[in-house]
């Protein structure tokens, strides 16, 4: 796998999400520029470099989250199967199901296990309660989770411990049935045994689904990525294989990064 000047991934597969050019802006500040990058189908794309380097602006880029926020404002191409999500006539809702988030720390609602996951397939008009608890133990079981809840799926959500929390919230994301799943620092607030599960979760998940996440962890993102992307300041500097941006990196800054001088 090479590496192109522009931080783009030269892969020999068709990429999930190709990133073209992209700038980001909130309001006058411009937050991510120029920013281009392949994402392989079915791989674990780890997005590193040091807080406040535009790695989450970055990932919410990719499905529309910043339409939400007043102020902000994209410029570039963002592809979903050569398909550009930004396009006028493009529905961002239906973007958002198709490319998935799971937030840094777990937001279940105050609702019961069940209803947490069934959530996003009840919006859609599924009524049918036996069609919603197939979502419901499919989610589940991808999730890890199922074994562990599935004798108090009428209890509340907010009852799990941190880690189930946050493994629920991945269930949530997969009943809408997405392509991609984007996970913003999903371990951060959990402890070591929690967020074992968590990467396990995401060796599973790839599988069947293209994952892209955030981390502040260089350790994390050598265990569970085939890809990394380096951020600074805005300007994503350096992509490739895992592998060769943890020892063969090409700017002398992600060396610097990796070893530990700074971030």
């Amino acid at each position: 796998m090479l590496v192109s000047t522009e931080g783009a991934v030269s892969i020999s597969t068709e990429p999930k999400i190709s990133v073209e050019n992209l700038d980001v802006y909130y309001g006058a500040f411009h937050a991510i520029r120029s920013a281009s990058l392949h994402v392989p189908a079915n791989r674990v794309m780890a997005l590193i470099g040091p807080s406040g380097c535009g790695k989450s602006t970055f990932i919410r880029a990719l499905n529309r989250m910043h339409d939400l926020t007043p102020g902000a404002r994209v410029e570039g191409r963002v592809l979903l199967d050569d398909q550009d999500i930004y396009a006028p006539d493009i529905d961002p809702v239906t973007i958002r199901y198709r490319v998935g988030m799971v937030f840094q720390r777990p937001n279940p609602f105050p609702k019961s296990i069940f209803d947490n996951v069934v959530y996003g397939p009840r919006i859609h008009g599924e009524r049918d309660r036996e069609a919603l608890m197939s979502v419901c133990e499919r989610s589940l079981r991808h999730a890890a989770l199922w074994d562990e809840v599935k004798d108090r799926l009428d209890r509340s959500a907010l009852a799990l411990s941190g880690g189930q929390q946050q493994r629920l919230c991945i269930a949530r994301c997969l009943a809408v049935d997405p392509e991609v799943i984007l996970m913003d620092e999903p371990a951060s607030a959990l402890d070591p045994i929690a967020t074992s599960k968590i990467e396990d979760l995401i060796g599973e998940l790839k599988k069947d689904y293209t994952v892209v996440i955030v981390t502040h962890s260089m350790q994390q993102a050598a265990r569970i990525s085939e890809n990394t992307a380096f951020f600074l300041m805005g300007q994503l500097l350096e992509s490739g294989t895992t592998a060769t941006i943890f020892t063969k990196p090409k700017d002398k800054r992600t060396e610097d990064y990796i070893t530990g001088r700074y971030g």
